[in-house]
């Protein structure tokens, strides 16, 4: 096709609405505000315990709650996600649960055997107890008992409508059972979502009490004149919402809201420059100083620009535009977040713009607020050392978006549409691919992994 074709043709529509995240957004803005001013309304209507903010743990768990139930009915009263046939559901089927009873109790079988299967992994694995993993094993717990329970009658009614209700996870327990035939494929498949869910999950469990009570207990008034506490309450409070949302998306992947798992990335690649950046892993990485650790003696932006007031203003602006950007990049997802996963294509919020803008925005907040080649003792070599090291995890990013779109390009023809588009029409994506043709030798495509 002519780049004039291209230019010409309108931009794919997204799977995703606008709608669906504003609605969590504003939900959780609600939340919080109801746990910033608790003690008011405790005492107005003579409520019992404790009469202060809502700062604790669970309060953020139940924020889970609050956001992502908006966040479904938005789904299905206004966007009525569970009529698309993506979801691989038709209503009109109701068959008798004795037509669909042993497929249901296969595909319960394999559920509950990945879920032991997930749980025994979080017993081995040393660090999910210490540390912020502590509150998310507590979590992940007291939930244990009543997802194994509830699983029962949402497979049995869900199965009476599914088009074809031998997904991933009844081939999966098939194989268990071993009664009838299986697919190899169709198990790999089953296991790269659950292995994404079970790894993500916990981590994102683990992060969402500290932000969010920062946010909550945070006085407003009292760093009306101070940018670095401002601009960094304000950062704070937006990867609330990324992480709030986030976690959101993890969780609600359910097929009648049209949010399941088609499939996890394929490709090795593409989990190895994942899990790079997460724990544990990035502890023994871009949290160690002898590895890609690029804080090494640096000042940090607060202490370079403290006798410049208005620089520093504007950086503290800049720097909360920026996770902004990366906050609106999360809850365009809607209930849809998730990494390594393709579940639709999104084109719209900050997708219109470049493919990628979460990690544009986040490795140029990175780059603002370390200074890298800034030192305290004025060493050249911690000077070098930090920028080229902060220039590998920035290629982390990079090859990470690489590996997710050859995961997307060979899912969907929507995506593959959406790329082109971007790559003619969108002026960051087409800037910086027209560049990148001209630094970079033309790569053979990714394999998947076996």
């Amino acid at each position: 096709m002519s780049n004039a074709q291209t230019a010409a043709r309108a931009r794919p529509a997204s799977d995703v609405s606008a709608g669906v995240g504003l609605s969590g957004v504003a939900a959780l803005f609600v939340w919080i505000m109801i746990c910033r001013n608790w003690a008011s309304i405790a005492d107005a209507f003579a409520l019992p315990g404790p009469h202060a903010p809502m700062s604790g743990p669970y309060a953020s768990v139940a924020t889970l709650l609050v956001t992502g139930t908006a966040m479904g009915l938005w789904s299905v009263l206004a966007d009525k996600v569970h009529l698309r046939p993506s979801t691989g559901i038709d209503w009109s089927l109701a068959r008798p649960l004795s037509q669909t009873l042993d497929i249901s109790i296969t595909k319960i079988a394999g559920l509950w055997a990945t879920w032991a299967a997930i749980g025994l992994f979080y017993c081995i694995a040393r660090w999910y107890w210490e540390g912020q993993y502590l509150f998310a094993m507590d979590v992940i717990s007291a939930a244990a008992l009543p997802l194994f329970l509830l699983s029962i009658p949402y497979v049995l009614w869900l199965d009476r409508y599914l088009k074809e209700p031998r997904d991933h996870a009844w081939h999966f327990g098939a194989m268990l059972i071993g009664r009838e035939a299986w697919d190899g494929g169709e198990v790999k498949k089953h296991w790269r979502a659950w292995a994404i869910k079970g790894f993500f999950g916990a981590f994102m469990l683990s992060i969402l009490p500290p932000g969010f009570a920062q946010v909550v207990n945070a006085d407003f008034g009292a760093m009306e004149y101070n940018p670095v506490a401002l601009g960094s309450t304000l950062i704070a409070g937006l990867f609330v919402i990324d992480v709030q949302i986030g976690t959101v998306g993890y969780l609600l992947t359910f097929r009648p809201l049209d949010a399941h798992i088609r499939s996890g990335n394929p490709f090795l690649a593409g989990w190895v420059a994942a899990l790079i950046c997460y724990p544990p892993f990035v502890w023994g990485t871009m949290g160690r100083a002898d590895v890609l650790g690029y804080e090494v003696n640096t000042f940090g932006w607060a202490n370079v620009l403290s006798t410049h007031p208005a620089l520093l203003w504007l950086w503290a602006a800049m720097m909360v535009f920026l996770t902004g950007v990366y906050a609106w990049a999360t809850f365009s997802f809607g209930i849809r977040f998730s990494n390594l996963t393709y579940r639709g294509v999104l084109t719209n919020g900050p997708y219109r713009f470049t493919r990628h803008p979460a990690y544009l925005s986040k490795n140029l907040f990175w780059w603002m607020s370390t200074l890298p080649f800034l030192v305290r003792d004025g060493s050249l070599t911690d000077a070098i050392r930090n920028t080229v090291l902060l220039s590998v995890v920035s290629a982390i990013y990079y090859w990470r978006a690489r590996t997710e779109e050859a995961h997307m390009l060979a899912e969907d023809p929507k995506y593959r549409e959406y790329y082109e588009w971007m790559g003619e029409n969108a002026l960051i994506t087409r800037t910086l691919s027209r560049v990148g043709k001209h630094l970079r030798p033309q790569n053979p495509p990714l394999q998947p992994a076996e």
